[in-house]
């Protein structure tokens, strides 16, 4: 048994001393690997009881309107079930629409943003929402504050906006926010990109005007929806923009998608696949405690990761202030006695899915979802794995 910092390792047997293996070659022994390999950031593991349960109601459920009862019943389900999740709080509304949160930022450039807009850009995402409304010609040029990738900027006010706009969790790089309206500033609305936070991360649900996220994460369904938790002052802002002279394209309308939401439908056909899987998540993390287990969860997850990282003599996590670093996205930089790219293919060969860095930080890292739906055994039983394989690639 070695030692490395703090954490016991098992002995590993080791190849002779030459050229790397192939990673197609690397066999992880079987008593070692997750009973589940799917550690993806999105789409991210969904649970196979969800789809059981689609599977029974193919006959009444799917193929059917979705104007009609049977649909509207389960939609109803969702908004409700995501209402008791994140804690609405009193007058908060869900409102769907279809699209996903990259649809979601085009229709708030139209029905929640008014002249211009603040942005936090420290990723990937939160950059694209920046480069919706820069290229707006009906919205002034927005004011943005950029972050290194790996560090967030702080969030003050700023005179002359009308809308704050940041991610709870910048899924590209591990990033973690609080979620806070700015100091000073009580009359603009504050957006948040939630799409890998909802129903994984704690928040104050008072502190946004719009909530907003795609299903395909922490939720563990598929994409190509999108939801939000709206104040009040948000549908305020919709209906005065919808009833101004403003032309918004009927898609990207959240008029049109706040007044169908209250009927329990969406203005045109959603993949009732998605809807379906979304709220057996859904009932799944409220029947087992909420927002608070399914944080605990998360958190479970992210110090089995982080601390075998932390204990790693080729490992460290990318994030290094730990108040920021994400509970449900782990980014881990690795040195350069090994490949991150080749440790991915290896887990890959073996099962283990989807642990790739993102492509555009170009960093010899991974990336691990630690979404709720994800068992923190299986966390542990990657690090195991991540040992084995780094073992093999630097004999």
């Amino acid at each position: 048994m070695a030692w490395r910092g703090a954490r016991a390792v098992p002995d590993f047997p080791t190849m002779p001393a030459q050229a790397p293996p192939r990673p197609d070659t690397i066999t992880i022994p079987a008593t070692m690997l997750p009973s589940d390999g799917r550690f993806g950031s999105g789409p991210s593991k969904f649970r196979p009881e969800a789809a059981t349960a689609l599977a029974e109601r193919a006959v009444d459920y799917m193929g059917t309107s979705h104007r009609r009862t049977g649909v509207r019943r389960v939609v109803a389900e969702l908004r409700s079930g995501i209402a008791e999740l994140l804690g609405a709080p009193a007058g908060y509304e869900v409102v769907m629409g279809n699209g996903g949160a990259t649809a979601f930022w085009d229709a708030a450039s139209f029905g929640l943003i008014e002249t211009r807009s603040h942005h936090l850009s420290l990723g990937e995402f939160s950059s694209k929402f920046t480069d919706v409304t820069m290229s707006a010609p009906h919205l002034a040029e927005p004011s943005v504050r950029v972050g290194d990738f790996g560090t967030c900027p702080p969030l003050d006010a700023v005179d002359g906006v009308d809308a704050y706009c940041y991610p709870h969790n910048e899924t590209s790089t591990g990033v973690m926010l609080e979620v806070r309206r700015p100091d000073g500033d009580d009359d603009a609305l504050t957006l948040v990109d939630a799409t890998s936070a909802a129903g994984g991360l704690r928040f104050d649900a008072t502190a946004s005007d719009a909530y907003y996220f795609a299903p395909q994460k922490a939720l563990s369904s598929d994409g190509g929806l999108w939801i939000a938790l709206m104040s009040p002052a948000a549908v305020d802002r919709i209906e005065r923009l919808a009833a101004s002279d403003r032309w918004i394209p009927a898609f990207l309308s959240l008029k049109l998608a706040l007044d169908n939401s209250r009927k329990d439908q969406t203005y045109n056909t959603p993949a009732l696949a998605t809807v379906f899987l979304t709220v057996e998540q859904v009932n799944w993390l409220n029947g087992n405690g909420g927002l608070e287990w399914a944080a605990g969860r998360s958190d479970r997850s992210a110090d089995i990761l982080y601390g075998w990282a932390e204990a790693s003599d080729i490992a460290q996590p990318f994030v290094s202030d730990t108040a920021i670093r994400s509970r449900v996205v782990g980014t881990i930089d690795f040195d350069d006695r090994v490949d991150a790219d080749t440790i991915s293919a290896v887990l890959r060969a073996n099962g283990i899915l989807d642990t790739e860095g993102y492509r555009k930080l170009g960093r010899n890292q991974l990336r691990i979802g630690m979404f709720p739906a994800v068992d923190p055994a299986d966390i542990e039983a990657l690090t195991v794995c991540l040992d084995y394989v780094c073992e093999q690639l630097i004999a």
